[in-house]
C-alpha cells in the first residue's frame, strides 16, 4: 500500500538529488551498494548498542537511496534485469540486519526476549515473504499481493523502535513486531494462494 501512494510523491521529492548525482559521474549501482551498507551498519552497530533512536536516524538517511538509485536509473534509461537483481538481492541483507540488529540488542542488554524473538520471526517470515514473490515470478506467475510488503514493515519498525528509543513502552515494540509478523504470515498464504490460482489456470484441460 505505502509503496503505490507513497512512490509518487517521493520520486517527484528525489529527482532533482537523482539528477545531480548523476551529473556528479555516481552510478545507480553505487547508490544501491552504498545505501545497504549504511542500512546494515546502522542497524548492526547502533542497535546493538542500544542507541535504538539515534540508529533509526542513522538508517533513515540510507533507506531513501531504494528510492534515488531507481530514480536514477529511470533517468539514464538504464534500468533492467541487473539492476533489479542487485537491488532484491541488497534489501534482503539490509531486511535482515534491521532486525537482526533489534534482536541483538534485546537478547543482551535490552533484556527483552520477547520482542527479540518477535523480531527474529519478523526476520524469518520477511524473507519467505520475498522469497515467494521472487520465485513465482521466477516461474512465470505473479505474486504482487498481501499485507505486509517491504515498505510498511521498514516504516512500521524504523518508527516505533525509534520511539522507544525515546522513551515510548517497549510494549509498542513488541505489539508493533507481532502484529508484522502475523502480516507476514497472511502475506505468505495470499501470495502460496495466488500462485496456487494461477497455476490451475494455466494448466492445460485434459
Amino acid at each position: 500500500m505505502l509503496n503505490k501512494y507513497a512512490r509518487g510523491f517521493f520520486t517527484r521529492l528525489f529527482t532533482p538529488l537523482a539528477r545531480l548525482l548523476l551529473k556528479w559521474g555516481v552510478t545507480p549501482d553505487a547508490v544501491t551498494i552504498a545505501g545497504t551498507i549504511g542500512v546494515a551498519g546502522g542497524a548492526l552497530v547502533f542497535y546493538p548498542l542500544g542507541q535504538l533512536f539515534w540508529g533509526t536516524v542513522f538508517i533513515t538517511l540510507f533507506v531513501f537511496s531504494d528510492v534515488i538509485d531507481g530514480i536514477m536509473a529511470r533517468i539514464k534509461g538504464h534500468g533492467g534485469l541487473w539492476g533489479n537483481f542487485l537491488d532484491s538481492t541488497l534489501d534482503r541483507i539490509a531486511d535482515g540486519a534491521l532486525f537482526a540488529g533489534v534482536a541483538i540488542w534485546f537478547f543482551t542488554g535490552g533484556q527483552n526476549t520477547a520482542i527479540a524473538t518477535a523480531a527474529l520471526a519478523c526476520l524469518v517470515l520477511g524473507m519467505i515473504v520475498s522469497y515467494a514473490r521472487a520465485k513465482a515470478e521466477s516461474l512465470g506467475f505473479t505474486a504482487n499481493v498481501g499485507l505486509a510488503e517491504r515498505a510498511e514493515r521498514l516504516v512500521s519498525v524504523l518508527v516505533v523502535t525509534g520511539l522507544t528509543g525515546l522513551g515510548l513502552p517497549e510494549g509498542f515494540l513488541l505489539a508493533v513486531l507481532v502484529i508484522l509478523a502475523a502480516a507476514s504470515l497472511v502475506t505468505i498464504y495470499q501470495r502460496v494462494s495466488t500462485v496456487r490460482r494461477q497455476s490451475r489456470e494455466a494448466r492445460p484441460a485434459s
